[in-house]
């Protein structure tokens, strides 16, 4: 009950946030949603025309693909957090800019230090960079890493599968590793160098 507290106080300072230029143009922050005690953690891009509409993340097309391949593992939205790397949308949907980004870092670590999840799911470049820098999607989709206290499980964007085939399948195969690491024993993580090759440690390729 606390976390959740924790939690909801947090996103009603999210939804008064003018630390970056974005709140300016946009009708709703989107915080993010989900319980406190959520095992998967979804990260995005950032709010497109819908999530700004009404304020909640992963609403349209991309979202119902989310919640469809959800439902693949045998779970439902409503048991996982979902959120984004920036909390407001940028203009025209373009990429959020770094200074935003950074502006937008602090809130993200809080709700991740508040909620613990089991596995940090990133969806798209943008979330990837948080955790693993400069790697390429294309090279470490679908593979688990230790990064510092969290299991990381780079993916595709849903919204990249919608508009590429050929990304769809791999997709759907790389989000079946969530249920893997969500039935497999407690790992102990500790935090590491981030420059050790040994702490970004592959536990499914």
């Amino acid at each position: 009950m606390e976390n959740e507290i924790l939690l909801s106080k947090l996103a009603e300072k999210i939804r008064t946030c003018t630390l970056c230029p974005l709140y300016q143009g946009s009708t709703n922050a989107v915080p993010g949603e989900g319980p406190a005690d959520a095992k998967l953690f979804f990260i995005g891009e950032g709010p497109g025309y819908y999530e700004d509409q009404s304020g909640r993340p992963f609403v349209g097309r991309a979202g119902k693909l989310l919640e469809e391949t959800l439902s693949k593992i045998g779970l439902k939205r409503e048991e996982v957090f979902i959120g984004n790397v920036v909390k407001h949308r940028p203009p025209e949907n373009r990429d959020p800019l770094p200074n935003e980004i950074a502006a937008c870092s602090g809130w993200l670590d809080q709700q991740l230090a508040i909620i613990n999840p089991k596995v940090i799911v990133t969806l798209g470049r943008f979330s990837l960079a948080k955790f693993l820098g400069a790697e390429k999607i294309s090279y470490v989709h679908g593979q688990a890493r230790r990064v510092g206290n969290y299991i990381v499980l780079p993916m595709y964007h849903p919204a990249a599968a919608l508009r590429n085939g050929s990304l769809m399948r791999e997709f759907e195969q790389d989000f079946i590793k969530n249920k893997e690491l969500l039935q497999s024993p407690e790992i102990d993580l500790k935090t590491e160098d981030p420059e050790d090759d040994s702490d970004q440690i592959k536990l499914f390729s």
